[in-house]
């Protein structure tokens, strides 16, 4: 009995971990050169989430922001993600370090 508990183990924790994942709401960030679409991403205040982040530009890109304390480098073509704290209600800017002289993005907690 003990024997396929321990078999049984890593299916538990595997099951566990992935549910715990799948209720973040989820959203998608496109970075193409600088660029952001969207630029303004809208998000519940005091809850946790997930942000999807795909590099369509040619070159290496940054997600970075200073008051979220993150920053997720991405080599072109490379799709990864972020997971950002509960927010209070506010803005949070975010930009690419490697294209500082265009427009930031934005995170809005309402």
């Amino acid at each position: 009995m003990r024997r396929v508990l321990l078999h049984l183990l890593p299916l538990f924790v595997v099951g566990f971990a992935g549910g715990a994942q799948a209720g973040l709401p989820t959203y998608e960030l496109t970075i193409r050169d600088g660029h952001f679409e969207p630029a303004t991403l809208e998000v519940p205040a005091r809850q946790r989430f997930k942000i999807i982040i795909n590099n369509a530009g040619s070159g290496p890109t940054e997600f970075e922001s200073t008051p979220l304390r993150v920053e997720k480098v991405l080599s072109a073509g490379v799709t990864s993600f972020v997971v950002i704290h509960p927010l209070k209600p506010g803005r949070y800017p975010f930009f690419d370090e490697f294209h500082m002289d265009l427009p930031e993005g934005e995170i809005i907690a309402k």
